[in-house]
């Protein structure tokens, strides 16, 4: 086959899968948005990397927009933006000439032009549902922009069935989907469920005492990290509280690792605040992952109530990797909350109990033979769950159809 690989977001597993895709024999092309403002995985080729393979980045003229909407004119710059990666994406797909497509993490008016693209084409085209985009962002948007938001939020629901309702296939990453999904008269048979991954092979076990550490002088301290996005899906004020109360402690350091207005809302506070145990960094290059999350004692990760089981964490499965245990304060009904709790991989709470949450960092960090349980238990759930060989045969089935 040929197979058109696209993620905006360029995450890690997708174009891991994409390359287990190209090593089975079928001709793959990974698209993804180069200007996009998120972690990314290893979206150039490598030197093992089969001919029929090959990796794309889809850039906007005016580079990546801020996340979150706090006005009309950043939505509607958003909705151009969005367009215009939609475009040309709907080119590449009438360049490659695709048997079939496979597009995951796409605002929706971009998405819509790629599936015309691949009805024009003739190709097939699979949604791969990372995060029921519409439904979240309109209880967030309800919020953020009182009346309008309601509005936008309507109109994105419309959209965002019409693509599933015109999609040959849906792959979902959590049945939590299935449901809606059959109130919006997409039919079982066309649904099947995935679970997200973590490359395994690229996310080694790597020493706490490591370049990465040495380099922030994080080596001796003992460290809360958190790594990824900080949108609208969550609550900076968390990590911020961590901080304040950790301030006295010499030996804590709570490291975040973002980009946009979660980091700089952070970097305002702790500037007020004088909280110097605060380190702020942007995201980090793939290759160093390893070594930033073995720097840590425990990972952490943060999703608000509205995104309830409408969005999975990625950096949660990634996380699962690193032998670390994890903090998180995620809605417990989220598919990721349930398997840390089921695995035993770390400590949960709901996303408003913050008092919780600091007596969970405070538990973990003071009990060294409870984070090396809780780590060891995280790790042997990704080396079951994440096995790309098992994956890629789930995928080349429903790719085929």
């Amino acid at each position: 086959m040929r197979i058109l690989v696209h993620d905006y977001a360029g995450h890690p597993f997708q174009v891991q899968l994409a390359r287990a895709l190209a090593r089975r024999g079928h001709t793959v092309r990974h698209l993804f948005s180069s200007t996009n403002q998120t972690p990314q995985g290893q979206l150039s080729r490598l030197t093992d990397d089969p001919p029929s393979f090959s990796v794309v980045g889809v850039a906007m003229e005016k580079g990546a927009l801020e996340k979150g909407a706090r006005s009309l004119s950043v939505l509607l710059e958003r909705r151009r933006r969005e367009i215009e990666h939609g475009t040309k994406v709907a080119r590449a797909v009438a360049d490659f000439r695709p048997d079939v497509v496979l597009s995951a993490n796409t605002p929706l008016d971009a998405e819509r032009l790629i599936v015309a693209a691949a009805r024009k084409q003739d190709a097939r085209f699979v949604k791969w549902l990372q995060d029921l985009i519409s439904v979240a962002a309109s209880r967030i948007l309800r919020q953020k922009l009182p009346g309008l938001g309601a509005l936008v939020g309507s109109y994105y629901v419309r959209v965002e069935r019409s693509i599933l309702n015109a999609s040959d296939e849906v792959v979902l990453i959590t049945e939590d989907f299935r449901p809606i999904l059959r109130d919006w008269g997409l039919p079982d048979e066309r649904l099947h469920t995935v679970e997200n991954w973590a490359p395994l092979d690229e996310m080694p076990q790597r020493p706490k005492d490591n370049p990465w550490a040495q380099t922030h002088g994080l080596a001796d301290k003992r460290v809360i990290l958190y790594t990824g996005t900080l949108g609208l899906k969550h609550n900076p004020a968390l990590l911020l509280q961590l901080a304040e109360h950790f301030a006295d402690v010499p030996d804590v350091r709570v490291v975040v690792c973002t980009e946009g207005a979660g980091g700089e809302w952070l970097a305002e506070r702790r500037a007020e605040r004088g909280l110097e145990n605060l380190l702020l960094l942007p995201f980090q290059p793939f290759a160093d992952l390893p070594d930033v999350l073995a720097t840590a004692d425990v990972l952490t990760a943060v999703l608000e109530p509205d995104a309830g089981v409408f969005s999975v964490p990625s950096k949660v499965l990634t996380y699962l990797c690193a032998a670390r245990p994890l903090l998180l304060a995620i809605p417990e009904e989220n598919l990721a909350a349930r398997i840390v709790k089921r695995e035993q991989a770390g400590l949960a709470t709901t996303p408003g109990d913050a008092l919780g949450f600091v007596a969970h960092a405070e538990r973990l960090l003071r009990d060294p033979d409870l984070r090396a349980q809780l780590g060891a238990n995280a790790r042997r759930y990704a080396e079951t769950a994440f096995d790309i060989d098992a994956i890629s045969t789930q995928f080349e089935a429903i790719l085929e159809g």
